[in-house]
């Protein structure tokens, strides 16, 4: 067959077989009138060549595969050479995760450096504890009504302290914990449209407000606060630092909790699903309270202290 038709029955570009053949890969007969001929072995080494590209396997090194073939054997990689080969592919791919696993984490500490520093600016400049104006105000719509007397679920979660969190097993006093959207990072742009979806905007406010007040709740009978996102874990634990929160934070990625009790969610721009703000009060494996819709969330701290000393243990 002609190069042409050895391209196309391979499924390769007639470049990537002249190549081939620079290589010493392919080595085509030559006919009475100069022109290349190829037969049937050349186009299962084409094939195997293509084949094994797909798989991150160079041209170059897939000299084991066509030695295999050429010996008789119906798959490339019958042989020990073969095997070898696909060996050093694999530690190579190796060495490459490891690197890029190793970049990564310098770019998430540098991140979380600079997150850091750009929020110790900000706050020399910006008061924290405030929100913008003309923010939309949730309306009650009944979501969490059915929680106030719920059997907290044995459900365990992992928290940014390293410890797993089991919520039917929370020991003995009140236990808060406040359920947010999510918290952006200095620099990270927030989802399009958050500041219109109602209750969205303020979960670092909310957050300073229970660190600001974290002394006085636990001197109204709680025994643990917890923030509680679906955001994954290191994540929290850049805002547990940069916030300087005295608490820990609850991460829970696939929503168990949310399904468990029937927790209301919404949807952002580049989230399918997000907790929407709601704070429970759980007390001896019981929800005892719920607070929702919550507004304005910079002071909600001091709406669970006021309900705690309202209501003593």
């Amino acid at each position: 067959m002609r190069i042409g038709e050895l391209a196309q029955r391979a499924g390769v570009s007639t470049k990537a077989v002249r190549y081939y053949e620079r290589l010493g890969l392919v080595r085509p007969a030559r006919a009475a009138n100069g022109y290349r001929e190829y037969d049937d072995g050349h186009l299962r080494a084409v094939v195997e060549i293509r084949e094994l590209a797909s798989t991150g396997i160079t041209a170059r090194n897939t000299v084991p595969f066509l030695e295999c073939l050429e010996l008789g054997h119906e798959h490339g990689d019958e042989c020990v050479s073969s095997l070898a080969a696909y060996r050093d592919s694999i530690a190579e791919i190796d060495r490459i995760v490891a690197t890029l696993q190793t970049r990564r984490a310098e770019l998430v500490r540098r991140l979380d450096e600079g997150a850091s520093r750009t929020f110790q600016k900000e706050t020399t400049m910006t008061d924290y504890t405030t929100l913008p104006t003309g923010l939309p105000v949730p309306e009650d719509d009944g979501a969490a009504d059915h929680l106030p007397g719920t059997p907290a679920p044995a459900l365990a979660f992992t928290a940014t302290d390293g410890r797993v969190v089991d919520l039917a097993r929370l020991g003995g006093g009140r236990t808060v914990i406040y359920l947010y959207p999510l918290t952006g990072r200095p620099g990270v742009d927030l989802p399009d449209g958050w500041d219109a979806i109602p209750g969205a905007r303020g979960c670092s406010t909310e957050a300073c407000d229970f660190r600001d007040h974290h002394d006085e709740l636990t001197a109204a009978g709680v025994s643990a606060v917890y923030g509680f996102s679906s955001q994954p874990t290191d994540y929290q634990a850049e805002v547990v630092d940069r916030l300087r929160l005295p608490f820990t934070m609850l991460s829970d990625e696939g929503f168990r909790l949310g399904d468990a009790l029937a927790l209301p969610t919404f949807a952002a721009e580049g989230h399918d699903r997000l907790y929407a703000r709601l704070t429970l009060v759980i007390r001896d494996g019981v929800i005892e309270h719920a607070f929702y819709p919550i507004f304005p969330p910079n002071t909600h701290a001091q709406q669970v202290l006021a309900w705690l000393q309202e209501n003593p243990a």
